[in-house]
C-alpha cells in the first residue's frame, strides 16, 4: 500500500515493531515500582492486552495468565490506568465496554456513560443569557456527571467475568502503592493543567508536590487511590454509590476545595446523593453493519462512535476503495466522514431522551442517497447539511451548506483492548472527559472527578432540534467508539478503538480503512499519519500525511500535532493473536501477549 505509511514506520526505527512480551514475569523486589519497557507489537497466543501503558498492559496479562479472560482483565487494566493514566481515566468517569462473547457469537454492549444531576436543567451552563466560557465550565463541580466506571465494570464482571472485583483491583491497588516512574507524557500533561490543578488543595497536593509537577523519571504514589480500591474490593462498587464515598464526591461537587488565595470563579455543581444512587450502568443493542462483508460492532446512543463510524462505512462502501488509489480513497474517506458528521450533530443524542433514528441512519438506502453527493472531481463546501433519514430515498444530491459546530469534546480518554484464549474478546473506550477532567480530586480519595457535562451543547445548535442539551439525569453525546469486527463466519477479526474526543470516530474509520481497504497490516494502519475531516472547512492532519493531490481537489488543511492514541488486537489467520498500539502517540503504547508466538 501506499508508501506514506510505510515511510513513518521506518522512521521509528526496527525495534519500533519488535513482538515481544511486554510484561516481565519476575515479581520485584517489595515496594520497588517496576520498569517495564513500551512494546507496540506483539504476536503469539493464550491471549492479549493493548493499551497506552506498560503497568496496565502487564496487569491485564497477569490476569490471564491466572486463568482469567478477557474481561477479567480488561477490568484490571482499566483500573491500573486510573492510577497511571488518572488525567484520563478513573472511577470519577465513565465509559463504553464493547463485548464479543465467544461462547454465544454475540457481541454485547455496557453503556457507562455519566449522567447528569436530576437539578440540571437545559439552560445549565448559561448565565444572563449568555454561555459560560467553556474552560471555566470544565474546571468546576457544575460539570461533574455521575461516574459510570465502577458500574461498568461491577456489571462486566457479574456478567461475563470469572473473577470478584477485588481481584480485578488488586494489581491496580499495588501499583497505587509501589508507585510507578514517572514518564515525559506525565509530567507534560502535569504541567499543562497546573494552574488549575494549583486552584484545588486535594489536586495540588496529589499532583503538585512542592508545588510542581513530578519529575521525570522520579516514583509516584497514590496511597489514597490504593485505600479507595480496597474500600471498592470490600464493599463493593456501592461504596461509591450509596457508601462513604458517595457523600465525599457530593461534597466535593458541592464546594469544590479551593486553596486559599485563589481568585478563579469555581461554579459548584448540582450533584445530590440521589443521583449516585439512582445510578444505572445500562446494557445497550450494539450498532450494527455490515461492511464488505464483514460486521462491525459498535456502541450506540448515547455515544455516536457506533452510528457515525457505522454511517460512513455504509457511505464508502458505494466505491472500490481498493482500486481507485490513495488520494481518492482519502478523498471520500474525507467526504464520508463530513456527512456521516453532519448528520451525528444533527440526529444523534441520548436515546432515553430524543428518537435517534438509528436504524435509517445506518441503512444502505441512507448511506447510498449520501454517497451520489460525492464527486471525485472536487470536495464538497463544508460544512454540509445533515441528510433525510426518513425512509424515503431517492437518489438526489446536492447539499446546502449549514452552520458548523464548534468542536469541544475532550481530547483526553484512553482506549485498551483485550482477547482471551477462548475467542472473548472487549473493547473498552473509557474517560473523565477533558485531561485532567474537572481537575477536582476527592479529598483524600486519590481520584479525579470527570467534566463530562461539558460534552453538552451549552446552547440550541439546531433551532429547536438539538439533541444533545442538558437534562435531568440525561447522558451527554459522547464520540467515543469502541469497535469489535467479525469475519464471514462471525468469528471475531479485530477490535479497536482510540481517545481523541469526536476524532475517536475518525480515527478508528481512518483505520478500519487502512486495514480494511488499503493494504496495510494492523500496525502499520495504527502507525499511518491521519487526517480527521468532522464537517469543518478544514481537516486537520498530522505531519507527514499526504497533502498536495487532496488540496488540489479543494480540501483544505490544518496541522494538527497528533490525533487519537489507539489500540487493537487482530485474530491472524494462523490462529494466533496480534496486539498493537501506538509507536509514537501519547508517548506510545503498550502491547503484550500471554505466550509469545
Amino acid at each position: 500500500m501506499p508508501s506514506t505509511p510505510v515511510r513513518l514506520i521506518a522512521a521509528l526505527g526496527s525495534g519500533a515493531l519488535t513482538m515481544a512480551l511486554v510484561a516481565a514475569p519476575v515479581s520485584p523486589a517489595a515496594g520497588a515500582p517496576r520498569t517495564t519497557e513500551k512494546e507496540p507489537v506483539a504476536v503469539g497466543s493464550g491471549g492479549a492486552v493493548a493499551t497506552v501503558d506498560a503497568e496496565a498492559t502487564r496487569v491485564g496479562l497477569e490476569v490471564l495468565r491466572k486463568g482469567g479472560n478477557a474481561v477479567d482483565a480488561a477490568v484490571a487494566a482499566a483500573a491500573t490506568l486510573g492510577v497511571t493514566e488518572p488525567y484520563s481515566a478513573g472511577i470519577g468517569g465513565g465509559g463504553f465496554f464493547v463485548y464479543y462473547d465467544a461462547a454465544t457469537g454475540e457481541v454485547h454492549t455496557i453503556d457507562g456513560r455519566e449522567t447528569a444531576p436530576q437539578a440540571m436543567q437545559e439552560d445549565a451552563f448559561v448565565e444572563n443569557g449568555t454561555p459560560i466560557q467553556f474552560n471555566d465550565a470544565v474546571t468546576s463541580g457544575l460539570s461533574v456527571g455521575v461516574p459510570g466506571t465502577p458500574q461498568t465494570w461491577d456489571v462486566a464482571l457479574d456478567r461475563w467475568g470469572t473473577i470478584s472485583l477485588g481481584e480485578a483491583l488488586h494489581g491496580a491497588t499495588q501499583v497505587a502503592l509501589r508507585g510507578f516512574v514517572v514518564d515525559q507524557t506525565f509530567v507534560d500533561q502535569t504541567a499543562a493543567n497546573a494552574g488549575r490543578f494549583a486552584a484545588f488543595t486535594s489536586t495540588s497536593e496529589l499532583y503538585l508536590p512542592g508545588g510542581q509537577p513530578p519529575a521525570l523519571g522520579t516514583v509516584f504514589r497514590n496511597r489514597d487511590m490504593a485505600a479507595t480500591y480496597d474500600l471498592l474490593a470490600e464493599q463493593g462498587v456501592q461504596a461509591l454509590y450509596t457508601g462513604p464515598l458517595a457523600q465525599d464526591i457530593v461534597d466535593t461537587v458541592q464546594e469544590p476545595p479551593i486553596a486559599p488565595g485563589v481568585t478563579r470563579l469555581v461554579r459548584p455543581g448540582l450533584m445530590e446523593l440521589g443521583d449516585l444512587a439512582s445510578y444505572e450502568a445500562l446494557l445497550r443493542e450494539p450498532t450494527a453493519v455490515t461492511y464488505r462483508g464483514l460486521d462491525v460492532f459498535g456502541m450506540g446512543p448515547p455515544s455516536s462512535g457506533g452510528s457515525t463510524v457505522g454511517e460512513a462505512l455504509n457511505i464508502l462502501e458505494n466505491v472500490p476503495l481498493t482500486g481507485i488509489g490513495e488520494t481518492q480513497a482519502l478523498h471520500h474517506y474525507f467526504e464520508a466522514s463530513a456527512l456521516a458528521f453532519a448528520d451525528r450533530n444533527r440526529y444523534v443524542g441520548d436515546s432515553d431522551y430524543v428518537t435517534v433514528p438509528l436504524d435509517e441512519l445506518l441503512s444502505d438506502g441512507f448511506a447510498a442517497e449520501r454517497a451520489c453527493e460525492i464527486s471525485p472531481l472536487s470536495a464538497l463546501t463544508k460544512p454540509v447539511a445533515p441528510g433525510s433519514p426518513d425512509g424515503d430515498y431517492a437518489a438526489t444530491c446536492g447539499s446546502p451548506t449549514s452552520a458548523a459546530q464548534a468542536d469541544e469534546e475532550g481530547l483526553s480518554t484512553t482506549h485498551l483492548t483485550t482477547a482471551d484464549r477462548f475467542g472473548n474478546v472487549v473493547a473498552y473506550t473509557l474517560t473523565i472527559e477533558s485531561t485532567g477532567g474537572s481537575g477536582i480530586v476527592v479529598p483524600d480519595r486519590g481520584f479525579l472527578l470527570n467534566n463530562e457535562l461539558t460534552d453538552f451543547n451549552f446552547t440550541d445548535t439546531q433551532g429547536g432540534n438539538d439533541p444533545n442539551l442538558p437534562a435531568p439525569g440525561k447522558r451527554p453525546r459522547s464520540s467515543m467508539s469502541p469497535t469489535i469486527v467479525l469475519d464471514e463466519r462471525g468469528e471475531p477479526l479485530l477490535a479497536v478503538g482510540s481517545p481523541g474526543g469526536s476524532t475517536i470516530i475518525t480515527t478508528v474509520l481512518q483505520i478500519l480503512m487502512n486495514r480494511l481497504d488499503l493494504g496495510m497490516d494492523l500496525p502499520e494502519a495504527v502507525a499511518a499519519p491521519r487526517a480527521t475531516q468532522r464537517n469543518t472547512p478544514s481537516v486537520q492532519a498530522e505531519p507527514g500525511f499526504p497533502r498536495a493531490e487532496l488540496a488540489a481537489l479543494g480540501h483544505m488543511f490544518a496541522n494538527n500535532p497528533e490525533i487519537g492514541a489507539a489500540t487493537g488486537i487482530e485474530f491472524l489467520d494462523s490462529g494466533l493473536l496480534q496486539a498493537v498500539a501506538e509507536p509514537l502517540r501519547r508517548g506510545g503504547g503498550s502491547a503484550g501477549v500471554v505466550i509469545p508466538g
